[in-house]
């Protein structure tokens, strides 16, 4: 049975509306752990190197803890939000004061999500034999399906990375009894219901501009 999927969106709408939602987390609206476990189910189905499934997953609803990470995460975001940052000359300069804003009411408001997750991934891509890419692609795309998932019953996320700056990771797993040595951490993802479920598709720069055939 599935749990509060209340929006019936296409395909193509979850993955064209998919967005990092930041702002419209709704923090006073508790999120049911059955909800997650749902979506979890489904983003176990995704692919993994070797059918390893080396994956694990740390949801995160105690007050401190939530504020014991947010702590961790402002520690290297605040420094990197504040810090100019170079114009990329075309129409993504656009979109970056309304992103950039939205990222710092996140750094503010961190500790007051409903839940955060840290998905794990057995290994260090120190030791992954020079293959960064096939060791993370165990476990971005069982990431990427679980944030679909969230939209299309009416929830959202945003992927984060500031935490496993410097030492932050080895807080965070030390705070979180998470084995360091074994485990690398993915992100740190917020999750709470939306407040609204209108979103619409970003502005992208087109296709045929990205678009190489036989070669670069």
């Amino acid at each position: 049975m599935t749990i509060g999927n209340a929006l019936n969106l296409s395909v193509d709408e979850v993955l064209s509306t998919t967005r990092s939602v930041r702002k419209r987390l709704d923090l006073g609206r508790p999120v049911p752990r059955e909800v997650l476990l749902e979506c979890l189910e489904l983003a176990l189905q995704a692919p993994t190197g070797s059918n390893s499934q080396g994956w694990q997953w740390v949801f995160v609803e105690d007050a401190e803890q939530k504020k014991a990470l947010a702590d961790i995460y402002r520690t290297y975001a605040t420094p990197y939000l504040d810090a100019p940052k170079p114009a990329f000359g075309d129409e993504r300069d656009l979109s970056r004061p309304r992103v950039y804003d939205s990222a710092r009411y996140l750094n503010d408001h961190l500790h007051e999500v409903p839940v955060m997750l840290i998905p794990c991934l057995e290994g260090r891509v120190d030791n992954a034999g020079g293959s960064s890419a096939g060791f993370w692609g165990s476990l971005l795309p069982a990431v990427w399906s679980f944030m679909l998932a969230l939209r299309s019953r009416g929830l959202g996320s945003a992927w984060t990375t500031l935490h496993l700056v410097g030492d932050g990771e080895k807080r965070a797993a030390d705070l979180l009894g998470i084995p360091f040595d074994r485990y690398s951490q993915g992100g740190l993802f917020p999750i709470g219901y939306t407040q609204g479920t209108d979103f619409r598709p970003a502005q992208r720069l087109p296709a045929e501009r990205l678009t190489h055939w036989n070669g670069w």
